[in-house]
């Protein structure tokens, strides 16, 4: 099994940055491909952003791609969404997840998820 903790979401005014992490623990030792995914209340949830397992592949979103960086840091099993130029239409819960197949924008495609962390971005 595999636990992921995201980080790094709150409140934020309109135009700033914030970074969120997606900290691995459990069965680190199988590489995954990462993906960030957001969600409003009733709506679907939104891919973002992938990462494949060594890091030197990304995929995003046209919404994002000029916005948000997805990155990753091996060593300490953790990946990042660094997000600048923050609108609030960006408000949402942001979640990582963890698959074996890259890219993948579809959620029922990837095996583990996080519990989310809650970004506002203020107007």
């Amino acid at each position: 099994q595999l636990q992921l903790a995201e980080s790094g979401g709150g409140l934020v005014q309109a135009g700033g940055s914030l970074r969120l992490s997606c900290a691995a623990s459990g069965r680190t030792n199988n590489i995954y491909a990462m993906g960030w995914f957001r969600q409003v209340p009733g709506k679907e949830r939104e891919f973002l952003a992938a990462i494949n397992s060594n890091g030197e592949s990304t995929h995003y979103a046209d919404s994002v791609k000029d916005r948000f960086t997805i990155s990753r840091e091996s060593a300490k099993n953790t990946v990042y969404l660094q997000m600048k130029s923050l609108k609030p239409e960006d408000t949402a819960a942001y979640s990582c997840a963890a698959g074996r197949i890259y890219p993948v924008v579809r959620t029922d495609l990837y095996d583990y998820w996080g519990q989310g962390t809650q970004v506002t971005v203020s107007s």
